[in-house]
């Protein structure tokens, strides 16, 4: 195998990460017109209600009743970075912040000691389709940092920078790309080091169109997840669609692509290099600091939840906003 690539793997579901990451996971779901609910305007008749996941008519439910998406659960001791390319996301949480963001947009939230949120996927449109473009990511936090309050972020699309060569198109979410630097991650993030040199890039590639990865100041995990196209050369390797490369980030890559657009997902950052213990939604250290973590939501469900409903939706009219929980209102 050619020395820019250590390993390649299939693309399941979840993806497979390397340490700093924990879980990526990649929606894509062709959603009907809405109705006024903001749910599929289709008969839900035969999905399984509150898990379904299977794909019928190429979209899903998820745990969503009437509404698409994920109603309010727990995170502890790591952060979700939520990129939302097409469609919408509608953020309610136990600290009272909110937001609707999508078209790009990206959610840097940081559970920290815990917090309690949910992610629905309203479908606003009425007369035509909803199309769902969604990753998440959940990064580690370093055992320093474990516990510190949650915090979320929002990185809005007209603030991201994009890199464009001939053929090729990178939005920076994270990291830096030969001197063009991402926005700031989350303060408490372990991205928020530039030593650590995390990285988060979303790549598209024109049929025929070359790209070089810059190589790193020390040894990073770097992961390249290919979800689009035909196929593209690295070194003297072919990787197929629905394939990772693991790669070797201090050493010059080179992708050459194929005789139709790609699109891929990079994931790099400085190894954490402590002991992960997961339970769900919790990430700790240890399987004590688990336990610990599931009586503390039994006892105190992470602050409460001041919404009243688990999968609330806000106001179909409502525009992209991010409501923070020092009450500030910032609207796009």
């Amino acid at each position: 195998m050619g020395s820019q690539i250590k390993n390649i793997f299939p693309l399941g579901f979840p993806w497979r990460t390397q340490d700093p990451f924990l879980f990526c996971v990649y929606h894509l779901d062709l959603y009907p017109k809405g109705n006024e609910e903001m749910g599929p305007a289709e008969s839900l008749d035969g999905r399984p209600l509150g898990n379904d996941f299977v794909g019928k008519d190429g979209w899903r439910m998820y745990h969503g009743q009437t509404v698409p998406g994920f109603p309010a659960h727990p995170h502890r001791g790591f952060e979700t970075i939520t990129i939302v390319n097409k469609g919408y996301c509608d953020h309610s949480d136990s600290l009272g912040a909110a937001g609707r963001f999508g078209d790009g947009d990206v959610q840097w939230m940081t559970a920290g000691a815990g917090v309690q949120h949910s992610e629905m996927f309203p479908l606003l449109k009425t007369e035509e389709e909803n199309p769902l473009e969604l990753f998440q990511i959940w990064l580690n936090l370093p055992k320093a940092n474990k516990f510190v309050d949650p915090h979320f972020k929002m990185l809005w699309h007209e603030d991201i920078p994009f890199v464009q060569k001939k053929g090729v198109k990178i939005k920076i979410i994270s990291g830096d790309y030969f001197n063009t630097k991402a926005p700031l991650p989350a303060p408490n993030s372990w991205a928020s080091n530039p030593e650590n040199e995390v990285a988060i890039w979303n790549i598209y590639m024109e049929p025929n169109a070359k790209l070089e990865l810059p190589m790193t100041a020390a040894e990073v995990n770097r992961t390249l997840y290919y979800y689009k196209g035909n196929n593209v050369t690295i070194g003297n390797e072919k990787l197929t669609p629905n394939h990772g490369a693991e790669l070797d980030s201090q050493t010059k890559t080179t992708l050459v692509n194929g005789d139709k657009a790609s699109h891929f997902l990079v994931l790099q950052g400085n190894p954490i290099n402590e002991p992960v213990v997961k339970y769900g939604p919790f990430v700790m250290n240890t399987e004590e600091e688990i336990q610990q973590s599931m009586q503390q939501y039994r006892l105190t469900q992470y602050g409460g939840w001041p919404w009243q409903h688990s999968d609330n939706v806000h106001p179909k009219k409502k525009g992209r906003f991010a409501k923070y929980p020092d009450g500030t209102l910032v609207e796009k």
